[in-house]
């Protein structure tokens, strides 16, 4: 059988050997390009009108021994085998044909003028001479690696440990812990050669240390209970106020250093220098010693009652006239009132566990409000009502709900504190008006509202 070829079927396999041959002579050309030559070049058009030139980027890995060119922020012409640092910008300049070479956009971002200036001054080296001097560099390098003891290098880059041991005992004595800090600060207060200036730094440097629990039974285990209430009975006046100032921050919270200063007759020193003549910063501090040695600590309030501190309050509270003294007076009866109202309370409504028991048990010894009624405190109490102060108002009054269930036939005798709670509430319902108009909510003023509607309640 004989098959005869039409012209169409010739032409169209013509076509295709055709296409073939183009397709293989574009990679071949794609090959050569793709290839890294000497002064490769990376053409990189320009987007901006009106410029006829072409800007490249050069990618350099060899520069071998061709000239290199250091460029600059201005163009400059690059001559045929010269090579430039990567990241510089070359353009051929279209109307002179000539290649042209300068600084790239990062590198001029950072080229200041201080740059340039230092560029200038600086001695160029050429190609060889660089050559030559990294060259040298490796042979001093293994020169000396050959010479010298590989242990002995490695050595001589630490210190010797003798030499470490003897800086770290160095060391050590400059540490101190915060007990011997103490022990030292003591040793220069009891020191014949120390000033009454030194000696005032040194209660406010232990005040500042016996906050720490430790701290304060430490100072007492090595006599500083001692020393503190001979200051007490010092007759420098800054002297006692220090003193007392470093006790009630010792005995704050510390029941342990509360019992240390009960029986080493703090409570009586305390007293004695409340009943004498004093300034009232040394009066203020003591009776923050007081306060705090009194805190939770119904052992010290019996002792208290029972050695006529209420007798040493009371004379104290009359005497003073600016009612600083009368505030701190009433918030401290305050809180021997609330916690044994609080003690007792708990017992009522749970189940007591034997240390509680005791706790009742020693709270039940304390008759304060009895005292407070014996010793005239429910008409006392009601004149710290005439203070402009807001803060002394309302101590005032949480003082008098809390003496309520011994004090109540004297408020409803006492005409005076009748109208004082009724013009109190007036003035101070219209700052709770004033206060609802600007917008504000949960007023002070209101919480004084309530603490004088408390009160007229239980006196009605």
């Amino acid at each position: 059988m004989r098959f005869t070829s039409s012209p169409v079927r010739k032409s169209s396999l013509s076509s295709s050997i055709l296409t073939v041959v183009l397709l293989l002579h574009c990679c071949h050309i794609t090959g050569i390009y793709g290839q890294k030559s000497e002064g490769a070049l990376t053409v990189v058009e320009n987007t901006e009108e009106g410029d006829e030139e072409e800007e490249v980027t050069v990618v350099d890995d060899d520069e071998g021994d061709l000239e290199v060119v250091q460029p600059t922020e201005q163009w400059q012409t690059l001559k045929p085998g010269q090579a430039v640092p990567a990241g510089s910008h070359v353009r051929l300049n279209l109307q002179t044909g000539e290649r042209e070479v300068r600084l790239g956009e990062e590198q001029l971002k950072y080229w200041t003028q201080e740059h340039r200036e230092t560029e200038e001054t600086r001695s160029s080296f050429s190609p060889d001479e660089l050559k030559q001097a990294m060259k040298k560099i490796k042979e001093d390098l293994n020169l000396a690696g050959k010479d010298a003891d590989p242990q002995e290098s490695v050595a001589s880059q630490y210190r010797p440990l003798e030499e470490l041991k003897k800086d770290m005992a160095q060391l050590d004595l400059l540490v101190e812990t915060d007990v011997q800090i103490m022990r030292r600060l003591l040793d220069q207060f009891n020191s014949s050669n120390s000033t009454t200036e030194q000696r005032l730094g040194i209660l406010l440097e232990l005040e500042y240390m016996v906050h720490q629990v430790d701290n304060a039974e430490n100072l007492c285990s090595m006599g500083g209970l001692q020393v503190i209430l001979e200051g007490l009975n010092s007759s420098d006046f800054r002297l006692q106020e220090n003193s007392a100032f470093v006790l009630g921050s010792a005995v704050s919270s510390n029941p342990a250093v509360q019992v240390r200063a009960v029986e080493s007759g703090a409570l009586q020193t305390l007293l004695t220098s409340l009943a004498t003549v004093q300034p009232l910063n040394v009066k203020k501090k003591v009776l923050f010693a007081v306060a705090s040695l009194l805190r939770h600590f119904p052992y010290a309030q019996h002792h208290f009652l029972s050695h006529g501190g209420l007798q040493v309050l009371l004379e104290l509270f009359r005497a003073d006239g600016g009612g600083v003294l009368r505030t701190r007076i009433v918030t401290m009866l305050y809180d021997m009132i609330s916690e044994k109202e609080l003690i007792s309370q708990a017992g009522l409504d749970s189940v007591l566990d034997a240390s509680h028991e005791e706790r009742v048990r020693q709270y039940s010894m304390v008759s304060l409000q009895g005292h407070l009624l014996e010793k005239g405190w429910c008409s006392l109490v009601p004149q710290l009502l005439e203070s402009t102060e807001h803060d002394y108002r309302e101590k005032a009054l949480r003082a008098l709900l809390a003496m309520a269930p011994v004090c109540l036939d004297q408020y409803r005798s006492d005409g005076a504190l009748l109208d004082s709670l009724l013009s109190l509430k007036d003035q101070y319902q219209e700052m709770v008006h004033s206060e609802m108009i600007l917008g504000e909510e949960n007023s002070y003023f209101a919480e004084i509202v309530e603490l004088i509607d408390a009160l007229q309640i239980k006196i009605k």
